[in-house]
């Protein structure tokens, strides 16, 4: 009995396999030559919104700038009220010890005033003409008129009076911010003592005279000016030079303290020296103004000795 044959036959003509058709649908899409579709709201566009979906998406009109809110504005408008309630009161505090515009009179110099200031501080005895001239009934700015006193001058010389003191003690071996600090205090704290002195004698004499509290800084704080001078030459030229320019730079702030404050305490024509009393007795504003005077030359030695050796 024959059996059916299993497998395959040789005799079998191969069966040719169809084309799929174009019809069906692909069950996988090739992407990998195709750029996908900026168009497409899944994929990053250059003009895409970080801050939150468009407008389109969400079908709806959001808001883009926060200060279209009404609360926003009323917060913003509320904090620029206070802050300028508050630039107010600390300009009212400044203005009760302190006049800025006043200040800004004693900085209103520029290079020519600076340089002639700086001639007359070293050598007054050339200087002939001391009265500080006036419009009406105001004193000129010191870039007007080289007689007024400034800041600007006591103010540059007292900051490099530090630093050559920090030079100083750098060569000397001998620098550390403790010291440069404890000089910085030092030479401040005698300008401060020396005002308030000076303030205390104009009222408890009854001196009556036009000088403020800044012109009294000011003609304090030229004394800077010889330091710097004093200190220099000491360090270029020894002890020797030191005390040579000790002395020439005392008895020039002497004359020119002497100078310039007769011109507002020891006025020739005076309202108040007609009377009695003791604001009529020449001799108290001449004591003020020669004690003045002589107080210079030992604080210039006091600060700057201890520099130079």
């Amino acid at each position: 009995m024959d059996l059916p044959h299993q497998g395959y036959r040789a005799s079998a003509k191969p069966r040719a396999r169809a084309a799929p058709s174009t019809s069906d649908s692909i069950l996988f899409d090739d992407t990998s030559s195709a750029a996908p579709a900026m168009n497409n709201p899944v994929y990053y566009t250059p003009g895409y919104n970080m801050a939150g979906p468009s407008n389109d998406v969400q079908g709806g009109a959001v808001p883009n700038n926060m200060f279209t809110d009404p609360m926003a504005n009323a917060a913003l408008m509320y904090g620029s009220s206070l802050a300028n309630q508050g630039k107010d009161i600390v300009n009212k505090e400044i203005s009760r010890y302190m006049s800025v515009n006043k200040l800004k009179y004693f900085f209103a110099v520029d290079t020519r005033y600076v340089l002639k200031k700086l001639m007359i501080l070293m050598f007054p005895y050339t200087h002939q003409d001391w009265e500080v001239r006036y419009h009406r009934d105001a004193p000129l700015t010191p870039r007007q008129d080289v007689n007024a006193p400034d800041l600007y001058i006591p103010t540059m010389a007292f900051i490099t009076y530090i630093l050559l003191a920090g030079m100083a003690l750098g060569i000397q071996k001998r620098f550390s911010p403790e010291v440069l600090g404890l000089c910085a205090s030092t030479a401040l704290g005698w300008v401060i003592i020396e005002v308030l002195v000076m303030l205390l004698s104009l009222y408890l004499l009854t001196v009556h005279s036009d000088l403020s509290t800044f012109d009294l800084i000011a003609y304090s704080g030229y004394k800077y000016v010889g330091m710097i001078f004093t200190v220099l030459c000491g360090l270029l030229f020894g002890s020797d030079g030191y005390y040579v320019a000790l002395a020439w730079s005392s008895c020039a702030l002497m004359f020119f303290i002497v100078r310039s404050l007769k011109m507002k305490i020891l006025p020739s024509l005076s309202s108040d020296s007609i009377g009695t009393g003791p604001s009529s007795k020449p001799q108290f504003r001449l004591y003020i103004t020669v004690a003045t005077a002589l107080f210079q030359p030992i604080v210039i030695y006091w600060l700057t000795s201890h520099l130079v050796r």
